[in-house]
């Protein structure tokens, strides 16, 4: 439990200064804005290629790892749309709806990188990417349609939605380091050493960004749509996910790898998404904070109990 903590602690570290600076040093919401959209489509997808590129695949599980992943966010994606009518009835709108499935469903990729690095090294990033791999895809195109089906106005058209899904960074990045390591293709040293400095700033500004976007307002007395995305994502995910890992043989560090996987908060860019295709974004600020930090305490707790398995 104390090494998961320590290593934990600069990862949370960060987010609490990123926090901090954007109410004291840097207040402009536009430069978070251009920090966002930097590493969301230049420093993230680069580190993501890179990873994947040096990674041995041959000694990761990658069936094990991503099976259980793809199959926990399918799963805790039916039980949100099995909820979906008691909601309506607790005045659950369709917009709220949608924001409870992207806390539920979604991941903070630099909190999994930054914990499952510094744990377990490039093993550990390696194991996180196949992970990603898994979850990226099929969570983009989970919530795109179901923000598409109960926050829009107007309903978009398959088109529309493939579109949003396959312009998505991280699914191109997922695709091109993949194939680049199955293919052994060789490249220069010049790609290494710029791959590498940009690797190295994506997570620090990425988790610097997301401490930014959190809001306490209303942290002391969530919503209960608030409350159910919460157990949804910190409780239930990780327990399906470690459970269907046990399934599929996945142990140690590997599984250690698949919980700090699931039990992170949900991704700070489903706010973005959620603005821009009519979900409830005011909720989902909120649901991203109380995550944030509760998974603080909860995260420690899952891989701790994933160790005794």
């Amino acid at each position: 439990m104390a090494v998961v903590v320590a290593a934990l602690l600069p990862v949370f570290l960060l987010i609490v200064l990123g926090f901090i600076l954007k109410r004291t040093l840097i207040r402009p919401e536009t430069q978070w804005h251009g920090l966002e959209r930097l590493t969301y489509y230049v420093l993230l997808p680069v580190f993501l290629i890179q990873t994947l590129v040096k990674a041995d695949l041959s000694t990761v599980p990658v069936g094990g790892v991503g099976g259980a992943m793809l199959l926990s966010v399918l799963a805790v994606s039916l039980v949100c749309l099995a909820l979906r009518s008691l909601l309506a009835r607790a005045a659950v709108d369709g917009p709220a709806f949608t924001s409870i499935f992207q806390g539920a469903t979604r991941w903070q990729t630099y909190v999994a990188l930054a914990v499952s690095g510094s744990l377990f090294g490039n093993l550990g990033l390696a194991l996180a990417s196949v992970a990603m791999i898994a979850i990226v895809p099929l969570a983009n195109v989970l919530c795109v349609t179901v923000l598409a089906q109960y926050a829009s106005p107007e309903k978009r058209s398959a088109g529309s939605i493939a579109v949003t899904v396959v312009s998505n960074p991280l699914i191109w990045a997922c695709v091109i380091g993949l194939m680049l390591n199955v293919s052994h293709i060789p490249l220069p040293r010049l790609w290494h050493e710029v791959a590498d400095a940009l690797g190295r700033s994506s997570l620090a500004i990425g988790l610097l960004v997301t401490g930014a976007g959190l809001q306490l307002e209303g942290l002391f007395r969530p919503s209960l749509a608030a409350s159910v995305a919460v157990l949804l994502k910190l409780l239930l995910m990780p327990a399906i996910a470690v459970a269907l890992a046990l399934q599929f043989g996945v142990t140690g560090s590997n599984l250690a790898v698949v919980t700090i996987c699931s039990a992170v908060p949900t991704a700070s860019s489903a706010y973005v998404l959620a603005r821009q295709m009519g979900g409830d974004a005011p909720l989902l600020a909120q649901i991203i904070t109380l995550q944030t930090i509760l998974a603080a305490l909860t995260m420690p707790i899952a891989i701790a109990l994933a160790a005794m398995c």
